[in-house]
């Protein structure tokens, strides 16, 4: 089993209230990423954030407005990459995940992508960048940059629209990190129909605003909307870089683009801890057949899977008592996650929560590990949720490569 590690860099209070400043953020986590270098994780994940999230909640409609604090630093994903492989000599860098939405676009994030790889080139560097990227959690984010509706059909289909939108930015991404020059006139047209909507309700009411505005006589079956990137042929430069020196996963669930995407260049796929373990099944079998061949063939670490891991491996502390202080901890800072992202503490959502995390002592949670996962999968271990002791993280994450890991890749 491989494992990964993911940096939240979440500027939000923990568990006593303690919220540190912006540099003390930043140094946490350079202290934690070199010891990560050092312990033998694979690649660094590094969350992607824009705006600030408690500006947002003055908005007319905030859309995490009891959330305190900023659900992260990292808003500039290439500047703070170019910094970590600096500081560190093995492990690999990875953004988890990159909006191609906001950050100007699937343009701009494709220029920044290949000046990024030729630099690293030049330097000599032979480590790969990972880019994760996705449409992006929060639409505060992407507003600002023009992911707006523009007219009341794109409002009232907007909800199944703003999907649809990140499809035709996928396609321009990957065709301009494969050098390709083309117009907006080779990408796949934005078309909607009953099968993108939740509901015949929902559905109706788009084609009720449609023949409104279009000025139609009948319901029509489809509603084709003019693209969101509107351009006359470009091509990125630098154009002539190693792109065996980037890998790309997309952060979406939805099939059909997984297998869209794999139709331009090899892209590996994002699963959360939350997802059920059928669907984590049924992508490996769909990837299989699916996966682009330059790639060569779908392996499991393909499929990165986000875990938090609640570990207690503290000096002076019994076998039981680890295990009963790692049960509280857990409790306790999912309990504050709940209440800053909705404004209440759902217990069932709590609980749901912890069965998807590993909890206890460095026995029980290898334990966990074994029966919930695959021996060939590639986990992305959390632990710095809600809690900026950077000691004790590291402390866990030094008890996690020299005690779970070992008993996990020993048991295989």
């Amino acid at each position: 089993m491989e494992f990964d590690i993911f940096f939240s860099i979440s500027q939000t209070p923990d568990t006593t209230g303690y919220c540190p400043d912006e540099q003390t953020m930043y140094s946490n986590y350079l202290e934690q990423l070199k010891l990560a270098d050092n312990l033998g994780y694979n690649v660094a994940w590094i969350a992607q954030a824009h705006l600030s999230t408690e500006t947002q909640k003055t908005n007319s409609k905030p859309v995490i407005p009891h959330w305190k604090g900023e659900v992260g630093l990292c808003t500039d994903f290439f500047q703070l990459a170019a910094l970590s492989f600096a500081k560190t000599k093995h492990i690999e860098i990875g953004a988890a995940v990159l909006s191609i939405l906001a950050n100007g676009g699937p343009i701009a994030v494709a220029e920044r992508v290949g000046n990024f790889c030729a630099l690293q080139e030049v330097t000599g560097e032979k480590r790969k960048l990972h880019i994760g990227y996705s449409a992006g959690r929060f639409q505060f984010m992407a507003s600002p940059y023009g992911v707006v509706p523009r007219d009341a059909v794109e409002k009232a289909a907007w909800p199944a629209l703003r999907g649809q939108i990140f499809w035709e930015a996928s396609e321009i991404f990957l065709r301009l990190i494969n050098g390709e020059a083309f117009s907006s006139n080779s990408v796949r047209k934005t078309i909607l129909s009953r099968n993108n909507f939740r509901s015949d309700e929902d559905w109706k009411s788009v084609q009720e605003v449609t023949m409104d505005v279009r000025n139609l006589s009948e319901a029509p079956l489809e509603i084709e909307f003019a693209p969101r990137y509107n351009f006359e042929n470009i091509k990125c430069i630098p154009q002539n870089w190693n792109r065996d020196l980037l890998t790309l996963t997309i952060g979406s669930h939805e099939p059909e683009l997984q297998i869209e995407a794999n139709k331009h260049r090899p892209v590996k796929v994002f699963n959360l801890s939350i997802t059920p373990p059928e669907q984590i099944e049924q992508t490996h079998e769909r990837m299989a057949e699916s996966y682009h061949p330059d790639g060569g063939g779908w392996k499991r670490n393909m499929m990165p899977r986000t875990i938090m891991v609640f570990l207690n491996h503290e000096p002076g502390k019994t076998a039981e008592e680890r295990s009963v202080a790692a049960h509280i901890e857990a409790e306790a800072t999912l309990n504050s996650y709940w209440k800053a992202l909705e404004g209440t503490i759902d217990p069932e959502k709590v609980a749901k929560a912890a069965n998807n995390a590993v909890i206890g002592n460095a026995e029980e949670v290898a334990a966990q590990i074994i029966e919930r996962f695959h021996p060939e999968d590639r986990l992305m271990l959390w632990f710095d949720f809600f809690r900026h002791d950077s000691n004790r993280v590291q402390r866990d994450m030094a008890a996690f490569m020299n005690e779970v890991a070992i008993i996990v890749n020993g048991s295989e």
